[in-house]
């Protein structure tokens, strides 16, 4: 049995999750936290982590940048292994994030989903073709009109697999309404929508001369990002210290 933290647990991922937990016999839910309070559950809700006094082998975050330290700090304390799926971390807290590794199993993730872990990989191939070939590279994410962060975490991580497989020689840009120029042959196009309920649509577009390739990613419910940290928390249970992420849970 993994017992579980749900932090955010009020959430509409909190909730997908609870769902998601209450049907697997492997998994327990034995706190939330939630700085609204608690709605009816089985577990008990804390409004702040710090107030949490249950036992537990994992710690699930899908709440908000904001205060990630606080979480952070109380995980690295009590020696619980940590899912981090927020999105927005400034350079400073992603920072945090990676040096509480050294001393917790901490899985970081933009996304959970086994499709766009399988995408990553993808586009940090083709762009090692295609670059070379002369081909720019665009990516344009599309997600409801809730969501605070733009560009999106997936979108981020989906550059940042591109620009590794370049040595780093990509320059992200993500608004060209200012500036009254050709695009360079070294920019790296990022470009966010937001409206509806858009659950996370994200295209990787190869343009080279007379043809386009472009790979993407519908989800289609958040039950796909819900399920994935609840396969990730069973997964870093137990895990010795140190920086994890979800293409070592699909291995």
């Amino acid at each position: 049995m993994t017992r579980i933290i749900l932090v955010g647990c009020n959430g509409r991922m909190g909730q997908m999750i609870t769902g998601i937990v209450s049907e697997d016999d492997e998994v327990q839910i034995v706190a939330g936290i939630d700085p609204f309070g608690g709605k009816k559950s089985d577990y008990p809700v804390y409004e702040s982590i710090d107030g949490c006094t249950e036992a537990a082998d994992a710690i699930i975050d899908f709440s908000s940048a904001n205060e990630i330290e606080k979480r952070i700090d109380y995980a690295i304390e009590k020696g619980i292994p940590l899912v981090e799926c927020s999105t927005g971390l400034s350079d400073e807290q992603t920072k945090y994030l990676l040096d509480a590794g050294k001393k917790i199993a901490v899985l970081r993730s933009a996304n959970m989903s086994l499709g766009v872990n399988l995408l990553l990989k993808l586009v940090k191939e083709a762009a090692e073709k295609l670059a070379a070939e002369g081909f720019d590279i665009e990516i344009v994410e599309k997600h409801h009109n809730q969501k605070l962060d733009a560009p999106s975490g997936t979108a981020l991580a989906l550059a940042d697999s591109i620009n590794e497989a370049m040595d780093h020689s990509y320059e992200y840009v993500y608004d060209r309404s200012k500036v009254r120029k050709k695009r360079e042959k070294k920019e790296l196009g990022i470009s966010a929508v937001r409206g509806g309920t858009i659950v996370g649509d994200h295209d990787v577009i190869f343009a080279g001369n007379d043809e386009v390739v472009t790979f993407s990613h519908r989800a289609y419910s958040r039950s796909v990002f819900a399920k994935g940290s609840v396969v990730a928390a069973k997964y870093l249970k137990g895990k010795e210290a140190g920086l994890y992420d979800m293409s070592d849970v699909l291995l």
